[in-house]
Formats: structure tokens, C-alpha cells, sequence
């Protein structure tokens, strides 16, 4: 027999997060192992908690679901982040995958759903709540793929003039892990060179603060 599934609930509201566990804790394959009510609380406790599935709320003090997502899986790449959210609209679902997660679930689905998005995910697929297919369409040729909240992040810090020891020492992850980071900024602006990259922070207000979104 398999090991039941671990899930780790992280929502800021009590109702909902016990809404949730007591639906999930009906089935035999799923052990709820703890509720979280922000995404600070996940990020410092996932590595004791050790959960296989994260069904991460995105409006949350401290740290939100997006952040929180991108900082787990950069900590903990095995694990699988399903956003449990009340917005349907497409651009919250395009940028919830873009910041790595592996499904989108509202909070109003029927509880078999929240089980069928849990094993969809645990398979290694993407699950896409009903009407979210939309949020995947191609883009426009030319159209550049958008950067993450951390990538922006990550941007302010190169174009100011930090290495990616400084970086990494701020925001407290590996140095590969910006170096990752910074390989995807330049694949998704088109730029070669750390020049480039300051040049951009300056043409698009990066450099005052305005595009940043951490």
C-alpha cells in the first residue's frame, strides 16, 4: 500500500483551512499534516513538516501565496504547489503557473475536485481548475514572457550593481539559484549582458521601484 499523501494547508482564514482539512482527512491516501496562516509560517516550516502537496492561498499577510511559492520551490523542488484561490480570472491563474505552481483550484469546487487536483498533481501533471484553460493560450508572436515577482526582485538587486554572492546573501538563497535566475531574465528580455540588464532596469522604472512585485 502506498503512503497517503502529506498535504500542508496555508490559508489565512480559519473556516476555510478547517473547511478543507476535514474534507481531505475523509480519505484514506490523504494525512493532513498541519495549517499554515501565511506564507512566511510555510516557508520556515516545510522543511520539518516535509509535505508532498502545499494548497497555498494567495492573499496573505507577511509573505503571499506567489512569493511563497517561487522561495518552496527553490528550497524543496519536489514539491507540488496548488493554488486554492477565490479569483478565476485568467491572469491570476497564468501568473500562479509562472511562478511554478502545478494547479489552480477555486474554493467554491466540490470537494472531489480538491482530491482530483491533489492526484493530478501527485502524477506529475498540471490541473487546471474548470474554465482556466484559457489562462495557457500562446502568446502573441514577439510578445515577451512576463517576469516573476522574484525575477523582478532579483533584476533590482543586478542592475544596482550587486554579484550574485550579494544576491543570494539578501535574499537568503543559493548563489545557483540566482545564477538560475538570472539566466531566465536575460532568456525572457532578449539581453546578453549584465549592461543590458541595467539598461532595461532603468528604461522600464525598475531602478525607482515601480515594476518590482515582491
Amino acid at each position: 500500500m502506498k503512503d497517503a499523501v502529506r498535504v500542508l494547508i496555508v490559508d489565512d482564514h480559519p473556516m476555510v483551512a478547517e473547511g478543507i482539512q476535514s474534507i481531505l482527512e475523509t480519505y484514506d491516501d490523504i494525512t493532513v499534516i498541519g495549517s499554515l496562516s501565511n506564507g512566511q509560517e510555510a516557508v520556515e516550516q516545510a522543511a520539518a513538516l516535509r509535505p508532498d502537496v502545499v494548497l497555498m492561498d494567495l492573499n496573505m499577510p507577511r509573505l503571499g501565496g506567489l512569493s511563497a511559492t517561487e522561495i518552496l520551490l527553490e528550497q524543496h523542488p519536489d514539491m507540488r504547489i496548488l493554488i486554492l484561490s477565490m479569483h478565476d480570472s485568467p491572469e491570476y491563474i497564468a501568473s500562479a503557473l509562472s511562478h511554478g505552481a502545478m494547479g489552480y483550484v477555486l474554493k467554491d469546487v466540490p470537494t472531489d475536485e480538491i482530491k482530483l487536483a491533489i492526484d493530478t498533481v501527485m502524477a506529475g501533471e498540471r490541473y487546471l481548475c474548470t474554465g482556466a484553460e484559457g489562462s495557457l493560450r500562446p502568446k502573441p508572436d514577439g510578445a515577451r514572457e512576463a517576469l516573476t515577482g522574484r525575477e523582478q526582485t532579483i533584476l533590482l538587486q543586478l542592475a544596482q550593481g550587486k554579484s550574485n554572492k550579494d544576491v543570494a546573501l539578501a535574499l537568503e538563497i543559493s548563489v545557483r539559484t540566482v545564477e538560475t535566475h538570472r539566466k531566465n531574465i536575460k532568456r525572457k528580455l532578449g539581453i546578453s549582458s549584465t549592461a543590458g540588464l541595467t539598461r532595461y532596469a532603468l528604461e522600464h522604472g525598475v531602478l525607482q521601484g515601480t515594476s518590482v512585485g515582491f
